[in-house]
């Protein structure tokens, strides 16, 4: 071997592996004594392979040594003067215990106590993804365990929904101390039954679990001061992914309980143990029977579970695919759907960067357990002039990391979660070696049995690479360089996921802008992966909608107090038909009141009146519809009053171009200056009060008062969201990051909204508004049967300096023209104020990007009420939350 390269390959890994040149100093030498030593012990060896293809005959030709003297026990001075690793590990036999208490067998947890159904079942075998060895049988649920479990809930929910939220809070309180007496046990659990290393599971996992419910029961004690004005959902199904077993569970079960909702849990196939044990340790702590359920099964099971017509609310952790699946399943019954999906998070390198901090930082980014964690900063994005330094240092860190038995505390990495994950993570890696990628494997020791994977680095890849833009769920790592801030912030952009990502510079004004500027709903600024109960956690695209965590999290599982559930009835053929549109034909003479058409008196003499048609209103003009349709606009004494274009699948497509080329420079505005065009608009409207009013009366039959007192409304309702522009805008995390977490509220995008039939001119107000001074930009469907305010509400437009492409009107069938909205792929959210078959139909159709959405299922609201037409939650549609982790260090490391 060469005096001056370290051997850091994994045999039999790649045919492109490399040894990285390192300079070989006094300690680096012990640190391959100790590797090597180690990687004996653990049954794999890593020599090079010059040394695994030495011939026989050399073999042959060596001395052989006579055996060794008895081994002795290494001596205090032998240990420090070589410093190998020696074994570390977590006794297991407080699980094994409770695992025998069980006769490792278990059945759900329902209303409190055990639940094993009578008759055949089949079952589940949960087994240690490190040695293979059986830990328990779970059983896999049925139609009526869901009825069961879903049953106990509902009548729960009777008392604990009305119990007061101090007695709500003590319950949080005390699972909380009581997850304290038992961490140990839950930290050997989730780890034998992950693969996870001991290290993660008692230092984060269960810390982070036990933090949650101290913190929601803060939320539970405030609800009727911090959140007035919003009450329960219901029952919540909640389902988990196998990654993080009980971490995630908590971000379901806490905020749902201090609410005031009660909760079935189905944890992931693979790792069930964890939520068992969770429930026992509830029941033990005092929590009311059927608050907190667990069943079992497999993921048609939990699809049940989630579309069961009494739960109320789901809450999602997994797969995009899984989550579009539960999106459509789910689309017009009414239910709360939060969906934390999928990412491929980029880390952002710059050259302003501490290096070596960086290396560490994207160590943990990525290899953190195992890289099986959706925000797993897997896109590497370096700059230039550091690439090849910083991928030579991460080579020379990937040397030592050491892979084993999840339960040695001296490990950094343990085994995938299970044999057919191992498989789809080597299949990813095999097609990126196949299309000419470099790849890269090594650690400083690997199990020869167990389902490892060893720490992977790709190179030589490119932006549409199937490794750069798929999930893959594994130790996998992929480097792309760039050379400006603007085309590393479009490669690390350039991704259908918006989960999170790192930021790396010592430059905080760049660090800064970087963040803002990226489409993640967390971005850390020289750090990754830190979580806590205080900031809400979710993603933008297909990493889904809502967050975990935090104030913003609290919404998730509460609605206005005002509103009740609503479980519309689907007329199945409309749905069917919904879209779908037939141009306008002249109208029947016969079939008008005051007959067609309108006719003016001149100078004592009628004549026929000049036709007005409306255009659309695109791009910040008036524009005419693209096919040469329009349609009449009939007033409440049947008469036609005037014509509006007649917008189709190319008049939505140009306005939703408009809109997003607009998006950039309207959201970047200031919010003072958003906040004095929405004041002038309303200043304008005043003007012409009269005119609307009339205009109202004419179209709908009201009498002027009630018109007019429609327009007083509107212009209120402008000065309501004027005053938001500026008072919205987000906060500071109270988190236990040793810095500042801040909170932004970003503006959504582009939003399709479906204004509703009734009031014209108030819904047409009351829903552009918060979406505009929010910073969003809108292509929005008047009122189809009473288009006219909207119509002359752009001439309004026009005089009040609002930029062009941010207000888009086409006028139409509202259902044709939602059909084509919802279905962009440029459209971020679709607010529907329709039927209950469109609603349907917009959350169904909805998945194509993983679009938010915001339906009425049919039901009118009252719209002159301030508490249903300016509510709190226009401006939670209207924003997405951002968390910008900055940590501090420099003076104070506490």
């Amino acid at each position: 071997m060469s005096a001056t390269t370290a051997p850091v390959t994994v045999t039999g890994m790649s045919t492109h592996t490399q040894q990285v040149p390192t300079k070989e100093t006094g300690a680096t030498r012990t640190s391959r004594k100790r590797d090597k030593t180690h990687s004996a012990a653990n049954g794999h060896n890593l020599e090079t392979e010059t040394n695994q293809t030495e011939s026989s005959e050399a073999k042959k030709a060596k001395t052989v040594t006579p055996p060794s003297p008895i081994a002795t026990k290494p001596s205090i001075h032998d240990i420090f003067k070589t410093l190998e690793y020696g074994p570390a590990p977590e006794a297991s036999n407080v699980v094994e215990a409770w695992l025998d208490d069980h006769k490792r067998s278990f059945g759900h947890f329902i209303n409190g106590k055990w639940f094993m159904p009578e008759g055949k079942r089949n079952s589940y075998e949960s087994r240690n993804s490190v040695n293979g060895s059986r830990l328990a049988a779970t059983i896999q649920g049925t139609t009526e365990d869901v009825d069961l479990a879903v049953e106990s809930a509902k009548t729960a929910y009777t008392s604990w929904s009305i119990l007061p939220p101090h007695v709500r809070a003590r319950h949080l309180y005390s699972i909380a101390r009581h997850m304290q007496k038992h961490a140990r046990l839950i930290s050997v659990l989730e780890s034998m039954d992950n693969g996870k290393p001991i290290r993660e599971s008692r230092d984060s996992d269960i810390p982070l679990v036990i933090r949650h419910l101290y913190h929601h029961s803060g939320w539970a004690q405030l609800m009727d001061t911090e959140l007035s004005g919003w009450k329960s959902v219901g029952v919540v199904a909640g389902i988990v992914p196998w990654n993080f077993p009980l971490m995630l569970l908590s971000w379901k079960v806490c905020p749902a309980l201090a609410m005031g909702n009660t909760i079935i849990i189905k944890p992931a196939t693979y790792t069930r143990l964890t939520a068992l044990l969770f429930a026992e340790i509830c029941a033990e702590a005092g929590l009311p029977p059927g608050v907190f359920n667990v069943v079992t099964g497999n993921g048609a099971f939990g699809q049940e579970l989630a579309c069961h017509p009494d739960v109320d609310k789901v809450a999602f952790t997994g797969s995009t695919s899984v989550g579009q699946i539960l999106r459509q399943e789910t689309a017009g019954t009414g239910k709360k759907l939060s969906l934390e999906l999928g990412g491929k998070s980029p880390v952002l390198v710059f050259d302003t960067a501490d290096v070596d901090s960086a290396v560490e930082g994207i160590v943990d980014a990525i290899w953190f357990n195992q890289g099986q964690v959706c925000s797993a900063g897997s896109r590497l994005l370096l700059q230039e002039s550091i690439a090849e330094r910083m991928v030579l240092k991460l080579k020379d860190r990937m040397s030592h990391l050491r892979l084993g038995d999840s339960l040695d505390k001296g490990i950094d990495m343990g085994a995938i979660v299970d044999p057919a994950q191992r498989r789809s993570v080597e299949t990813y890696v095999e097609r990126a070696r196949q299309e000419g990628a470099d790849v890269y494997q090594a650690c400083a020791s690997i199990p020869s049995k167990g389902c490892f994977y060893p720490p992977t680095l790709i190179t030589n890849v490119q932006p549409v690479s199937k490794v750069v833009q798929e999930e893959i769920f594994g130790p996998v790592l992929t480097v792309l360089t760039f050379r400006t801030t603007k085309e590393g912030i479009a490669l690390a952009n350039n991704s259908v996921f918006g989960l999170a990502s790192s930021v790396w510079t010592e430059n905080i004004s760049l660090a800064m802008e970087v963040a803002i500027s990226l489409k993640a709903g967390t971005c850390w600024i020289n750090c990754h992966n830190k979580f806590d109960s205080a900031a809400g956690f979710g993603g933008y695209r297909e990493s889904g909608f809502g967050r975990d965590g935090g104030k913003e999290g609290l919404y998730e599982y509460i609605r206005p107090a005002w509103q009740n559930r609503i479980q519309p009835v689907i007329d199945e053929a409309k749905y069917a038909s919904f879209g779908t549109s037939i141009a306008p034909r002249p109208l029947n003479p016969s079939q008008l009141t005051h007959g067609y058409p309108i006719t003016s008196t001149i100078n004592t003499q009628e004549v026929p009146s000049i036709d007005r048609t409306y255009k659309m209103y695109i791009g910040g003009a008036q524009k005419r519809p693209d096919a040469p349709y329009s349609r009449p606009v009939i007033s409440a004494k049947g008469q036609v009053i005037a014509q509006v274009g007649e917008g189709n699948r190319k008049d939505i497509r140009d306005s939703v171009e408009a809109a997003f080329r607009a998006f950039p420079g309207w959201g970047k505005r200031a919010a003072h200056n958003r906040a004095q065009i929405v004041y002038y608009l309303a200043e304008n409207l005043e003007v012409r009060r009269m005119e609307f009013g009339q205009r109202i009366s004419d179209m709908t039959g009201d009498s002027l008062e009630e018109a007019l007192e429609e327009v007083d409304c509107s212009i209120r309702r402008l000065f309501h969201w004027g005053a938001y522009a500026d008072k919205y805008g987000g906060g500071v995390q109270e988190t236990t990051l040793y810095g500042a977490t801040v909170k932004i509220h970003e503006p959504v995008g582009v939003i399709g909204i479906a204004c509703p039939t009734e009031r014209p001119l108030l819904g047409f107000v009351s829903l552009f508004a918060p979406a505009v001074i929010r910073g969003n930009t809108i292509v929005i469907i008047p009122s189809e049967r009473y288009p006219l305010s909207a119509n002359d509400l752009y001439q309004v437009f026009d005089t009040s300096d609002i930029p062009g492409g941010v207000v888009n009107i086409v006028t139409g069938s509202q259902e044709h023209l939602t059909k084509y909205l919802v279905e962009h792929q440029n459209v971020e959210s679709m607010w529907y104020f329709g039927s209950a078959e469109g609603s349907k139909f917009v959350e169904f159709s909805s998945v194509n990007n993983v679009k938010r959405t915001w339906v009425n299922y049919g039901v009118s609201r009252d719209w002159i009420s301030s508490e249903q037409g300016e509510g709190e939650e226009f401006l939670i549609h209207s924003t997405e939350v951002k968390n910008i982790w900055i940590p501090m260090g420099d003076i104070f490391a506490n």
